[in-house]
């Protein structure tokens, strides 16, 4: 089978919420506040999920795992990631790189970002020179440039086949 290569792009946004642990990449940041979320809100997570799902032709992460189903309340996002890199995998495809860009008034997550990238390899079981983690902020715009929530895009290339 020749080399096929496909394209996901995901997203997500949680508000910022006092009195809960701030959890992104599967890693707890400090931050005196966390994110809304049926799960633990890590949008990080969330948005790589969403991204992978998409390029294999699978429906959203709103679908495999609804906000509505308490089996999912409270669950850890690296949980939702490790069923959902099943199913792409058990489909015959790996992935091949990943690329994010967190966007956050605070906390400042330059330090975190080889912290985020090893812990998105060793979920990923990807090398992390395959990994880039950019941390941008809003200026001051939306919800995120106001400090009251954090996003995140995530866009990675799913490969399966020989070239």
């Amino acid at each position: 089978m020749a080399a096929e290569w496909r394209i996901g792009i995901g997203y997500d946004i949680h508000a910022v919420i006092p009195n809960r642990v701030l959890m992104l990449g599967g890693i707890e940041v400090p931050a005196d506040f966390g994110l809304s979320g049926h799960t633990d809100g890590d949008v990080v997570l969330h948005a790589v999920i969403d991204a992978m799902l998409g390029a294999a032709g699978l429906p959203d992460i709103g679908e495999h795992f609804p906000d509505g189903d308490p089996a999912h309340k409270g669950r850890r996002s690296s949980e939702l990631l490790e069923e959902a890199l099943r199913e792409v995998n058990g489909l015959g495809w790996w992935i091949n790189n990943l690329d994010l860009t967190i966007r956050a008034e605070k906390p400042k997550l330059a330090e975190h970002k080889n912290r985020l990238r090893q812990s998105l390899a060793g979920l990923l079981s990807l090398d992390p020179e395959r990994i880039g983690v950019k941390a941008k902020t809003n200026e001051g715009f939306d919800a995120v440039g106001e400090g009251r929530a954090i996003a995140c895009e995530a866009a990675l290339i799913l490969k399966r086949g020989v070239e």
